[in-house]
């Protein structure tokens, strides 16, 4: 991707209204005309049209992305919102598989682990999902009080996890 193409696409989410995102889907659709397998592009426009409430055009829109290689960081932040979306529209095992798959790519990012917890709990998984957040707070927070803590934090989480383990989908087993 050109300077010039991320420098327009950062120019257009600089000026977004997220309480009105038709002007930036009306800005980012002439890009994706001309860039249609660009894959920022193709996750920015995603990103719009999630933010405009229109989360099953985002879906195709994060699906491409991935599929044409989006990387680094915008890849993590794609997962997030896809597997939100997903969460959002009920699909809750694609949500979850979606989860997995970030977390072992990303397995330390806190905030892929906070919004997989919320899809564990729409799905009916609340222990798994209140022992997620413990072990995200056992390895992520970093204080003497956490510290003395942090072995019994962590057996409560698998204590937790065990209670919903015949009921999480087989994509959680791998991680």
């Amino acid at each position: 991707m050109g300077i010039e193409l991320h420098a327009e696409l950062d120019r257009i989410f600089a000026t977004r209204d997220r309480n009105n995102m038709a002007p930036t889907i009306a800005a980012l659709l002439p890009l994706y005309e001309q860039h249609p397998r660009d894959p920022r592009v193709l996750y920015e426009v995603g990103g719009a049209y999630d933010t405009a409430g229109e989360e099953a055009t985002a879906l195709g829109f994060y699906e491409r992305a991935m599929a044409e290689g989006l990387e680094g960081d915008m890849r993590r932040r794609c997962y997030l919102q896809f597997g939100s979306t997903l969460r959002n529209l009920g699909r809750l095992d694609e949500s979850t598989t979606i989860f997995a798959q970030a977390r072992r790519e990303f397995p330390d990012s806190v905030a892929l682990g906070a919004f997989e917890s919320l899809t564990l709990h729409a799905a009916g998984n609340v222990n798994a999902a209140l022992g997620s957040l413990l072990a995200l707070l056992a390895d992520h927070v970093h204080t003497e009080e956490i510290e003395r803590y942090k072995p019994a934090m962590h057996g409560n989480a698998e204590y937790l996890a065990s209670l919903d383990s015949s009921r999480l989908p087989a994509a959680l087993d791998s991680k």
